[in-house]
């Protein structure tokens, strides 16, 4: 079967390369003049254990079992990781419920090795921390995750398949139980090529795409809601050697500690509710980081937060709204042959990549 898997971050370089190894035929389009330029080069480069996910969910399912796919992966190819672990922190007796919630679920989900210790055994682990309680994940790790994306486009090519870089895609109409594709900058002059099947794994651009897929039920196109993500930069040697998390915030899982490879700490990502997609960060949204980290960490500098980077969500709900889980829609669910649509792929995107990428290659052969 000839695949055409739009979107080359994260998701759809595994989503090709688990289509390439189970024989397919695949070509991966990417509008960018690189692959994973968009929501996946633009996050916390985490590897979640799979704590906070509800029972049920395809986050609760992929997650653990991805994350201990990813790990192995890792390790193959050497891709440059660590488990670094990570503490949960309650600062105040009002977070305990929400700890021991996450806790409660973190065990229904399948996770290891997690314990609660108290303020003083947490600081003895971190002296700079300052909290009452904290849960420890040892599972949770960080990775680098362009690295990864080179050894899934290594993976892919391979098994014979390729990505064609600046490669937008216009139009999808059905055409003899396949999909004739036009690619290129606009309707005048783009090609039209033809695949057997169509996977969309666009990610910020994924409802565009079904928007551009002739018969595709403008009905089941969800929303696309931007939640960005402010991230600033530590100027000065990194005060933990795991990764700190306050008991999470609606929208995201709160102002934490994030560690690099290379050794640099950052904070963040914030939530902020945009209405178009804009990655600059703002200074004066500071004040509010030293307020957070210091809950934890009081003894954090002045003037020691500098703008770095922001992400943007692909969310599928908005402020104030439960948060909608990973969707995937096959021909199941909206009728047309050969055709599956990945929506809202947000976190843990990254650590799920693997697990996603058999689930939906599956679909090929259903």
């Amino acid at each position: 079967m000839q695949v055409l898997v739009i979107g080359a971050g994260v998701v759809g370089l595994a989503v090709a390369r688990a289509a390439a190894l189970a024989g397919h035929e695949v070509i991966v389009a990417e509008a960018a003049d690189a692959i994973g330029t968009g929501v996946s080069s633009r996050n916390s480069e985490v590897i979640h254990a799979g704590l906070y996910y509800p029972t049920g969910s395809l986050r609760a399912f992929h997650c653990p079992r991805s994350r201990r796919m990813l790990y192995d992966y890792c390790a193959s190819h050497g891709v440059p990781h660590r488990k670094c672990g990570k503490l949960v922190v309650a600062t105040s007796e009002s977070e305990l419920p929400g700890l021991e919630a996450i806790h409660k679920q973190a065990e229904i989900n399948g996770v290891e090795g997690l314990a609660f210790i108290d303020g003083v055994a947490a600081r003895r682990l971190e002296p700079e921390l300052v909290c009452i309680t904290a849960m420890v994940s040892p599972e949770t790790g960080i990775i680098d995750s362009h690295r990864f994306m080179l050894a899934l486009m290594g993976d892919l090519e391979d098994r014979g398949g390729a990505v064609a870089l600046n490669s937008p895609i216009v139009r999808l109409k059905s055409s003899a139980g396949g999909w004739d594709v036009q690619v290129g900058a606009s309707e005048r002059d783009g090609d039209w090529l033809h695949f057997d099947a169509v996977i969309n794994s666009a990610g910020l651009g994924a409802q565009g795409v079904a928007r551009a897929t002739e018969g595709y039920p403008a009905e089941r196109v969800p929303r696309r809601v931007l939640a960005k993500g402010n991230y600033f930069g530590f100027a000065g040697r990194p005060a933990f050697s795991r990764l700190i998390y306050p008991v999470p915030v609606p929208g995201g899982l709160g102002v934490h500690v994030t560690l690099d490879l290379a050794g640099r700490m950052r904070f963040g990502p914030d939530v902020e509710w945009i209405a178009e997609e804009n990655y600059d960060v703002d200074a004066g949204r500071a004040d509010a980081f030293y307020q957070r980290i210091r809950a934890y960490w009081p003894r954090l500098p002045d003037h020691s937060l500098t703008p770095d980077y922001a992400g943007i969500r692909p969310k599928l709900t908005g402020k104030g709204e439960p948060a909608a889980d990973f969707l995937i829609e096959g021909p199941g669910q909206h009728g047309l042959p050969n055709l599956v649509n990945l929506f809202g792929i947000e976190s843990p995107g990254l650590t799920c990549a693997l697990s996603l990428g058999e689930a939906v290659a599956r679909y090929l052969s259903s």
